[in-house]
């Protein structure tokens, strides 16, 4: 259902968070959203429903992404539901799942999603790449948020190339039908060495041409050693709607 009919239903939200490509800081952002809850006291849960590109570790396959979210969030969930599907091959979900033999299946990724949701006042879902990542042989990570029926919220990195592949990914789910929550512009690269003058104008132009899809926030750059207090207290203007 979609988050208007969740929340007044159920009394609970949840959201979506694609990125415009692969790399563009969706669990960075997916983390600080979800740590930034918890500290204003919300009981937030998180979910990455397909990871690839995993480290493999003493013969287990660990979903780097997904413990980041876990932590983020401070939960008690096990990696298996937070997690149902994960592999090592740094491809296209629906690559690296063929080439391991198996299937991802949405009816299971949903199942985990609605056990998941009972538990917590707030749903976070992290997808993988961006919205037109394949996941199955033929459905993309679009085809899993229709499944799953929620808003989305889409992160962009703040860089050349930011203004198009966002109005692309707006464009891509307008089509869809899916609701568009708002944009998280983020910061990735540190502003003292990367020369980018496109960062200065990004956020302005992205706003005119989606007068009705807000940005949420703009993300700084954040340094690797900044505590976790610190870093969540970045996203405490994003959460604010939430």
């Amino acid at each position: 259902m979609h988050q208007e009919g969740y929340g007044r239903l159920m009394e609970k939200s949840a959201y979506f968070i694609t990125g415009t490509d692969t790399g563009v800081g969706k669990t960075f952002v997916s983390a600080g959203i979800a740590a930034s809850l918890k500290r204003k006291g919300v009981d937030v849960g998180v979910m990455k429903p397909v990871e690839s590109g995993c480290a493999e570790r003493g013969g287990l396959v660990i979903p780097e992404d997904a413990v980041k979210l876990k932590e983020a969030a401070g939960v008690d969930d096990t990696l298996d539901e937070i997690n149902p599907y994960r592999f090592i091959q740094p491809l296209a979900p629906s690559i690296a799942a063929r080439l391991k033999g198996e299937q991802v299946n949405f009816e299971k990724i949903k199942s985990s999603f609605e056990g998941l949701a009972a538990r917590h006042r707030i749903m976070l879902v992290e997808g993988a790449g961006g919205l037109m990542t394949p996941v199955t042989d033929d459905e993309t990570i679009a085809g899993l948020v229709k499944s799953l029926d929620l808003p989305l919220i889409i992160v962009a990195a703040s860089c050349l190339g930011a203004i198009n592949l966002t109005l692309l990914t707006v464009h891509a789910a307008r089509s869809l039908n899916i609701h568009i929550k708002g944009v998280v512009l983020n910061h990735p690269h540190d502003p003292h060495t990367a020369q980018d003058k496109s960062r200065d104008y990004n956020c302005e132009e992205i706003e005119r041409f989606l007068e009705e899809v807000p940005i949420l926030g703009v993300v700084p750059f954040v340094k690797n050693d900044m505590n976790k207090v610190e870093a969540a207290s970045v996203f405490d203007g994003i959460t604010k709607g939430f």
